[in-house]
């Protein structure tokens, strides 16, 4: 035996199996891949929000329309007095308090007793003031006789002049003393240590800092009462910083109140604040208001201010619009007689104003109707088509 041939028959062999080895593997993976089940493929609908209902055709389509209206700032402010129409009542003479015709709240006209006070500012007044008649009597008498003793040369004519300059002093004593009892409010003809302060203007006091028996101190204590005119008021309003374009002065806003939500007033811009908050970075704004009756100071209120370029807006039908969990819908018609829900943004039922009636009045917005407009802030535009009754079809879908 050669054993030279060996190592070449070992090689050969070992080739032999190697090759057996790697067909057995590939016939395993192809036979793998035969039985693996083909890939899944995904049908993707249309439109996955559409639904289909029965006679599409009985739902009345309505166009969403459009008109044009500048932008709006809505901002709270609640209502304030006029200042310049707070009249402080005040008295000068001090003393106790001996009666109150009163209260706080009270629509009082101008020359009421409001209270009533005993002063012994009055009492030194009044003896002030007899006082100096009773010497301009004397000085008077002195220069009547004066006069008749001249001209028949018995006084001098310097005892003449003295009796003339004593009586003009004396007179002017006298109206000292009536003015000082006018300004404490007495009456020189009904002389007395009680003293009625009575209302400077008529309106409704809307402060007291006075009691009964109390005691008022003048000029330097507080004053009793403040009447104020509320047939003018203000709305005192928050602006921020980046909304100040929206408003300007002399122009006007309107004005909605949460006691009378269905109520529209306007009120004429008359002030912008100068200085900010520093903290909420906002401007006061005032708006003066012509006060119909029913406005109460402190009550809550809304602002919508206007700006100046016009902008289109989006309207449907009201009835169009289906308010359902904190949002609002409209259906929309897709092909195929089919609808579909779509999520709007609301405004504000567009409504004509009316300027009959009282100045600053606006018409008060009526209740929702069918033959109104509905105002689409984002959402829709206008010359799509809507479901003109969403209850309708929304009723028909649930069932």
């Amino acid at each position: 035996m050669n054993w030279r041939i060996l190592p070449t028959m070992s090689l050969a062999l070992i080739a032999g199996l190697a090759c057996c080895l790697l067909s057995g593997c590939k016939g395993r993976q192809a036979d793998a891949a035969a039985e693996a089940p083909p890939p899944a493929q995904v049908e993707r609908e249309q439109d996955g929000g559409a639904f289909k209902v029965d006679h599409p055709e009985q739902f009345t389509l309505a166009t969403a329309g459009s008109y044009e209206a500048a932008p709006e700032l809505n901002v709270t402010g609640s209502v304030a007095p006029d200042v310049s129409r707070a009249i402080p009542v005040i008295s000068i003479a001090s003393g106790r308090v001996v009666e109150i015709r009163a209260r706080l709240g009270d629509t009082v006209s101008k020359g009421q007793i409001l209270m009533r006070i005993q002063s012994a500012d009055i009492a030194e007044a009044f003896s002030d003031y007899r006082q100096a008649v009773a010497d301009e009597t004397l000085a008077r008498t002195q220069l009547e006789r004066s006069k008749l003793l001249y001209e028949h040369g018995a006084a001098s004519l310097n005892d003449y002049q003295v009796a003339q300059d004593t009586e003009a002093k004396a007179q002017v004593t006298v109206e000292t003393t009536a003015e000082h009892l006018r300004v404490l409010g007495a009456d020189t003809n009904h002389p007395a240590s009680i003293i009625d302060v009575r209302a400077p203007v008529s309106g409704v006091i809307t402060d007291q800092q006075v009691t009964n028996a109390a005691g008022v101190q003048g000029l330097s204590g507080p004053n009793p009462f403040t009447i104020s005119d509320l047939t003018h008021v203000w709305v005192l309003c928050d602006v921020y910083e980046n909304d100040l374009a929206f408003v300007r002065l002399g122009e006007f806003a309107d004005i909605r109140l949460a006691a009378y939500p269905d109520l529209r007033l306007r009120g004429r811009i008359g002030n912008i604040g100068p200085v900010l908050d520093p903290n909420l970075r906002t401007a006061k704004v005032r708006l003066e208001v012509e006060n119909p009756g029913m406005l109460r100071l402190g009550m809550f209120a809304t602002a919508t201010f206007y700006g100046v370029k016009k902008v289109v807006h989006t309207t449907v039908p009201a009835s169009a619009v289906l308010h359902l969990h904190d949002r609002d819908w409209v259906y929309v018609p897709v092909e195929g007689g089919r609808f579909r829900r779509l999520e709007v943004v609301v405004g504000q039922m567009v409504v004509r104003a009316s300027h009959a009636g009282p100045p600053g009045l606006v018409q008060s917005t009526p209740a929702r109707g069918s033959n109104e407009t509905q105002e689409i802030i984002s959402g829709l535009r206008p010359g799509q088509q809507v479901v003109a009754n969403a209850l309708m079809l929304d009723a028909t879908v649930e069932q």
